[in-house]
């Protein structure tokens, strides 16, 4: 039995956030056979600019998450919402796996957006913004397997998620129809 890998993009850098929680919390969820990893050093990545994007010059960083969306059947991209919109380190390592466009490592992988923020709203607008540059940039989004997550400061401000019954089922389902979807894909 082949085992499926999927990648956890964060789009906070902190190690404490409520994003970074999720996204362990996810993993934990995975069923046998599937394992959920989460990407690292995305702070390490300069803004993408197409005149280090050559051979010899891309950031060992770019290179590095590169290889790991390769790798990986799949993606869960954990979203906070900053100013209403997507985290510029998530956008610029969206940015950096979709190149050379067309052919970066993010086409065609199936992707899923679990938003979580503060407000009530629960990060709906960099979630949109965040499906949109998925898209645009090549990979196949899994609508089914969005996710959001509001009110988080005082929801998980106390408990981390993985101690959270009902995130913990919201997120075993989310990891369950991106797996679905990566079967799929690879049965089509």
């Amino acid at each position: 039995m082949s085992r499926t890998r999927l990648l956890a993009l964060v789009g906070s850098l902190r190690d404490g956030s409520i994003n970074r929680q999720l996204a362990e919390a996810a993993a934990q969820t995975a069923a046998e056979g599937v394992e959920v990893s989460i990407a690292s050093g995305l702070a390490d990545i300069p803004f993408y600019n197409e005149d280090i994007d050559v051979p010899g010059s891309v950031p060992a960083a770019a290179t590095a998450l590169r290889e790991a969306v390769a790798a990986a059947d799949g993606l869960l991209v954990f979203v906070p919402e900053y100013n209403g919109s997507i985290p510029a380190v998530l956008k610029n390592a969206i940015d950096w796996a979709s190149r050379p466009y067309g052919a970066g490592s993010i086409k065609g992988k199936p992707a899923a957006v679990v938003s979580a923020s503060i407000s009530q709203n629960a990060a709906k607008w960099s979630h949109g913004d965040t499906v949109k540059v998925l898209g645009v940039a090549g990979a196949s989004v899994v609508e089914s397997a969005h996710l959001h997550f509001g009110v988080i400061g005082q929801r998980f401000g106390e408990v981390h998620p993985r101690d959270d019954a009902e995130a913990l089922t919201e997120l075993a389902a989310t990891v369950h129809e991106l797996v679905e979807a990566v079967e799929n894909s690879v049965n089509a």
